[in-house]
């Protein structure tokens, strides 16, 4: 080993520069003690521009520390993170470093301890740190582990790798080294004790925490420890700092090298773009290019008093489709933004199309609302193909496809570029546009759940179509409320429909998160708003608004025979739905207009897509006269057919409006949600009621004046909604075709509420909120008698058992409520087989599967498109490159798992394509043609063809 004086010392120990902590794709070895001064340099920054004032004091707080003292301990508490890389399994894994030190006689480990592999640095980390930091004086107590504080800091470091550890047995830790050979033991030891006191000497790290965190500031701090940790990681930053040859880590080369990483850290956070945004407090024509409807003007009127007397919290806004909820609801933001010195939002919303298509609005409004960093990113898993121009891809990178990454493409100003864009930051960036899962991922126990946490810790957290989720997505919704309420968050909940029963759960959760564990009893008013404190426990009573646009909703209540499936050229049977179809859009062929039609299934749809230009052949002839939307679709197929519908069906862009040219659309639930398209008549099968409410939304829904509707849908304010009921006295089940779509009870209680209810119309807003209650209350059965009552019991029997089942997996799935974590992170880590991110991203019990066509040509070579121009990419050593994986992944469609079944050969990817995560689980269809512009493949029990209509299989 050096000789004394040669180095920083510690008792009679001096540091070894020759354990190395990063190597790999670097010139020279960088030492160990390096990379931790750059870390704890890189912390620094980071709690001084992106950790909010509020959160620093909490920090302070807890620690029973001043804010100088904090922030020195917490920064040196990251640099501590790798110290257990200085352990014989870790400077192995680079043997020609680790001759030199293996033959030093002062290093004693036992015989084979370099082998231990599987004892990997950050367990390392974990075990040696809890007796430093205990030597230090931090607080400990062996008979509760969890409750010590130098257990709780060595566990939060020992998971930057994105798990923790479990927490330690006193026995055990007192002889580390015995239970763990990997720690090494003479020698081993003594390094990390010079290092850990080298570290506090220059971080200044002299003052001893008094207590621990609480369980919301401790992912915050384990979630920076990471991100710093990957800040100073980067190459980049590393190769401009190595050290010369000949350096000693001596005391002065030490201080020279902290002040260096002092100095750079600033531009490499800032490199980053990991700053803040600053909500303005500005009035709403500020932030809006228009004036305020009713609702916002109550917003504007009465939510600044709120926050002002009580501090930030939780807004409810419940509205009908159309009426500026988006814009209530960035409003609300900026308020609560304001005034909790949050540094971005993140708008979560249900699917990857509404967040597509949301992604502009919050352009618009960062641009006219917010300062200071502005980064912005997409996020769904498909969000690295999405351009927001539009135009075509987005820019990625070779390294970043490889990765899996999420990003957004290179079209708007206020992006998040680079650093950002790399796999598991992106609710890093201030501002984020994206799917619910991406936030319900921080409360499962998957690896760097953490990050997430850290991500929404200080933003205001926007969640569209709140009612849209099922039970088991809507318990982890409650479960991520809880811990925004712990971490103070702002929360602004969005919802057309939503049962007061389901606006309490959510409104309690984030109360108790917040420590309120009284219920707060809310009644939701339609529409209109409530706030509940963050702060205080206060609840405002539910404020009621006048709608801006009072329509009446006439449902026309149809009982028809289900005869969906009956090929075009069948006999039209007589009160069966093809019928029924044909009556009422007749007047849409005769005299112009737009009609949708919403089907159950896709292959309904695809059905009624077909029949209904056998009924109306002179729209065939017209382009657009019948056009179908559904998600079995290649995603750019899909793509291209909603672009098209949003010209078709969008909002007037000004200028002088006319009755549009007859047009049919036919589809599926994917209409329901975000899409503004705006129809002289809806159509829809039978559907929970919240669910009609939806499509019924889509129904002369912009303002097109006298000028603008066909004279059979004049009254703009009485749009009309035909429902078909195939619940009928002879059949009193749903049809088998729609197999668990849709609850039998749900169906049964709305086909009867529309019969009883609905001959009036439905005044829409004031009628909605107690038709969706009503349907779900429990007395409901008590209006049935005999076979009936018996048959409603039964199914929602069923409904209830189906729904505590899927809370039940909720439960099993989630890491704990933060009132449970009480010292242990590992509980935020434990989880069984099966947990990953994909089951956010389908629907409980949903089988799935992802194929990608590849089409023969006569010559015998297979394309990527019927027209044989796009050439299957071969791939190669590492795999497809960017632009051929693009083009890949904007082909893949989705299908029902059944198809899938079986499996046939040789129609996996190869491996020549790679491993990127959006080829995982992909199967190849070999597509022959079939004459008339479809193709078919054989695979297993399934004939599976592709079409105009999308994919079908029989």
């Amino acid at each position: 080993m050096l000789k004394r004086g040669e180095a920083g010392v510690s008792g009679c120990c001096v540091l070894d520069v020759r354990l190395w902590g990063k190597e790999s794709g670097l010139s020279r070895p960088y030492p160990v003690v390096c990379h931790l001064l750059d870390t704890s340099a890189v912390f620094q920054e980071l709690w001084d521009v992106v950790v909010s004032n509020e959160t620093r004091l909490a920090v302070a707080g807890a620690l029973g520390l001043g804010l100088a003292e904090a922030r020195s301990v917490v920064s040196f508490w990251a640099g501590l993170h790798d110290i257990g890389k200085i352990s014989p399994p870790f400077q192995a894994q680079a043997p020609l470093l680790y001759g030199p030190v293996r033959a030093d006689p002062a290093y004693v480990s036992a015989p084979g301890a370099e082998g231990e592999s599987d004892f990997r640095h950050e367990r390392a980390s974990h075990w040696s740190l809890y007796s430093l930091l205990a030597e230090a004086g931090y607080p400990n107590d062996e008979r509760l582990m969890h409750r010590s504080v130098s257990h709780q800091v060595a566990q939060l470091l020992g998971g930057h790798h994105g798990v923790f550890g479990a927490v330690l047995k006193a026995k055990q830790a007192r002889r580390a080294s015995d239970y763990n050979p990997g720690l090494g033991q003479c020698g081993w030891a003594e390094q990390r004790q010079v290092h850990f006191a080298e570290l506090r000497r220059v971080t200044g790290a002299y003052a001893v925490p008094q207590g621990g965190l609480p369980a919301g500031l401790a992912v915050v701090v384990a979630g920076l420890v990471v991100v710093a940790d990957w800040l100073a990681s980067q190459a980049s930053v590393i190769e401009p700092r190595i050290p010369g040859l000949g350096w000693a880590g001596t005391m002065a080369e030490i201080d020279a090298h902290w002040q260096g990483a002092v100095k750079r850290a600033p531009e490499v956070v800032k490199t980053a773009r990991l700053g803040r945004a600053k909500f303005s407090a500005g009035e709403f024509g500020a932030m809006f290019p228009f004036t305020p409807n009713s609702l916002q003007r109550d917003l504007v009127e009465h939510l600044p008093s709120m926050i002002d007397e009580h501090g930030p919290g939780l807004v409810l806004v419940t509205a009908p489709t159309g009426d500026g909820k988006t814009e209530a609801a960035l409003f609300a933001a900026a308020l609560m933004g304001h005034a909790a010195g949050a540094r971005g939002l993140y708008f979560a919303l249900p699917t990857m199309g509404t967040a597509d298509a949301m992604l502009r609005r919050v352009e618009a409004f960062a641009s006219r609302a917010l300062s200071g960093e502005r980064a912005l990113m997409l996020l769904h898993s498909m969000a690295w193909l999405s351009s927001p121009d539009g135009d075509g891809p987005a820019g990625v990178s070779d390294d970043l496809a490889d990765k899996g990454v999420i990003s957004a493409g290179r079209g708007t100003v206020v992006e998040a570029e680079g650093w950002l864009r790399g796999a598991k930051r992106g609710l890093l960036a201030p501002l984020g546009v994206g799917t619910i899962d991406q936030a319900l991922g921080a409360v499962l126990p998957l690896r760097y759940n953490v990050l997430r946490l850290l991500g929404l810790s200080d933003k205001v957290f926007v969640v569209d179509e709140a009612h849209a989720y099922g039970p088991w997505m809507h318990q982890l919704l409650v479960r991520l409320l809880e811990w925004l309420g712990e971490m103070r968050a702002p929360v602004v909940l969005l919802s057309a429909t939503l049962t007061g029963r389901t606006a309490g759960s959510l409104v309690d959760a984030y109360r108790r998160g917040a420590g309120i564990a009284e219920p707060s009893g809310v009644v939701p008013r339609y529409p209109g708003w409530l706030f509940a404190s963050v702060t205080a426990e206060m609840v405002s009573p539910a404020r009621g608004v006048k709608s801006d646009r009072v329509r009446t909703l006439r449902v026309s209540h149809r009982s028809v025979a289900w005869d969906a499936l009956e090929s075009a050229g069948a006999p039209v049977l007589e009160g069966g739905r093809r019928a029924v179809l044909r009556e009422v859009l007749a007047p849409v062929a005769a005299g112009g207009g737009t009609a949708l039609v919403c089907c159950t299934t896709v292959a309904e749809a695809q059905q009624t897509y077909r029949d209904v230009r056998a009924a109306f052949p002179e729209l065939v002839v017209s382009p657009g006269g019948v056009r179908l939307l559904h998600s079995r679709y290649p995603a750019d197929e899909r793509a291209r057919i909603t672009a098209e519908c949003a010209a078709a069906y969008g909002k007037p862009e000004g200028g002088p409006v006319s009755v549009r040219p007859a047009s049919v659309l036919v589809a599926t639930q994917v209409v329901e949600q975000s899409l503004d398209f705006d129809f002289d008549l809806v159509v829809s099968d039978l559907a929970p009621i919240a669910q009609l409410l939806q499509r019924a939304g889509r129904g002369r829904r912009h303002r097109r004046g006298p000028l603008g509707r066909p004279a059979w849908a004049a009254a703009e304010d009485e749009p009309v909604l035909v429902v078909l009921d195939p619940l009928t006295a002879e059949a009193s089940r749903p049809p088998r075709s729609w197999g668990a779509v849709y609850d039998a009870g749900l169906l049964t209680r709305t086909s009867r509420v529309l019969q009883e209810r609905a001959l009036g119309g439905i005044a829409v807003p004031d009628d909605v909120q107690w038709l969706v209650d009503e349907v779900y209350e429990e007395e409901f059965v008590d209006r049935l008698e005999g076979a009936a009552r018996d048959e409603l019991v039964r199914l929602d029997e069923e409904r209830l058992s189906g729904e505590a089942a899927e809370r039940h997996l909720a439960a099993w799935t989630s890491i704990c409520s933060p009132a449970d974590v009480k010292g242990d992170l590992s509980k935020l880590s434990v989880r069984d087989a099966g947990v990953t991110q994909e089951l956010l991203t389908t629907r409980l019990g949903a089988d799935t599967g992802r194929v990608l066509c590849l089409y023969r040509q006569p010559c015998g070579r297979a394309t990527l498109d019927p027209e044989g121009t796009a050439e299957v990419p071969g791939g190669g050593r590492w795999g497809l490159r960017p632009a051929e994986l693009a083009e890949v992944a904007r082909r893949v469609a989705p299908v029902p798992g059944r198809w899938l079944r079986g499996g046939e050969p040789d129609t996996a990817v190869p491996q020549e394509w790679g491993t990127h995560p959006s080829l995982r689980d992909l199967v190849l269809l070999y597509m022959a043609p079939a004459g008339e512009g479809s193709w078919v493949c054989q695979y297993g029990r399934f004939t599976i063809s592709m079409s105009g209509v999308g994919l079908k299989a029989h």
